[in-house]
């Protein structure tokens, strides 16, 4: 009974491993983020986590345009932007999958039809989601003026705007810019997961 139960033990971590894209190295509260530049842009522009060196605050959120929880957050990542950008702070939507929906051409086209107003970028390598740890779309990651990881998981409690009772973004941004650790530093993301493909 003992060696049947580890084996299905066994053959569920190893489930969970490859759903999660083996990430064994995730990065951890307080940890310096991950470094990137040259990520191509929906806006024709190669973009770097250098060029936003003078934001208080990064939010980066590893999206696509395929999942149908994503397309659930654009506007509230849309109505986050308009009303922190004025705060300095900059969010910075990441796309990693390969899918033929999910590609800088089928991008562009969302970017302009939603009007985002926040950088849109694509790293075809996968590395950046990698780095980070993204597991699902959307997957966010807080990073405080010293750029290193102040939160990480879920925009809020609920795919559904007119349900949402915690707002676990906005909190933690808003004790970030009073100079303050967030309460909630970790929360578990919800969505369609990272289509990471096999080195």
């Amino acid at each position: 009974m003992a060696r049947k139960w580890t084996y299905t033990t066994s053959l569920a971590m190893v489930a969970l491993l490859i759903a999660s894209g083996c990430h064994a190295a995730d990065l951890k509260i307080g940890d310096a983020a991950p470094d990137w530049s040259g990520i191509p842009g929906t806006d024709g522009k190669k973009h770097s986590l250098s060029d936003y060196k003078d934001a208080k605050v990064i939010v980066m959120v590893f999206t696509c345009n395929h999942c149908p929880t994503a397309v659930a957050y654009q506007d509230r990542l849309k109505e986050f932007q308009k009303d922190y950008g004025k705060k300095g702070v900059q969010l910075i939507a990441v796309n990693v999958n390969n899918l033929p929906a999910d590609k800088l051409d089928k991008m562009k086209e969302r970017a302009e039809k939603e009007k985002f107003n926040f950088p849109y970028i694509y790293d075809s390598s996968q590395k950046m989601g990698r780095d980070y740890g993204a597991k699902t779309t959307p997957h966010l990651f807080v990073l405080c003026k010293e750029r290193k990881v102040a939160y990480i998981g879920a925009m809020d409690d609920n795919g559904k705007a007119d349900k949402v009772k915690e707002h676990y973004l906005r909190d933690a941004v808003d004790a970030l810019l009073a100079g303050k650790k967030p309460e909630k530093t970790e929360t578990r993301p919800t969505g369609c997961s990272v289509k990471y493909e096999k080195k």
